[in-house]
């Protein structure tokens, strides 16, 4: 799979999930929302860790800049 993601773009998945996981786990959040919210932040550290969005694929969008893509 071609590379889509950008180092901006997973740092903010991965702070996102960060965010997540703390609340989470600060009992902030429970319940459904929780299971939600989890699973999204999942995604998004499993999408970050191999640079690739599938969402991003069907629009041909990317947010690597062009010297990143090579390699």
């Amino acid at each position: 799979m071609k590379k889509n993601m950008g180092n901006l773009d997973r740092m903010i998945r991965l702070l996102a999930a960060a965010v997540v996981i703390v609340l989470y786990l600060l009992d902030v959040i429970g319940g459904t929302t929780a299971i939600i919210l989890l699973a999204v932040a999942a995604v998004f550290i499993i999408t970050s860790f191999f640079s690739v969005c599938p969402a991003y694929m069907p629009f041909g969008l990317s947010t690597r800049k062009k010297e990143e893509s090579k390699g």
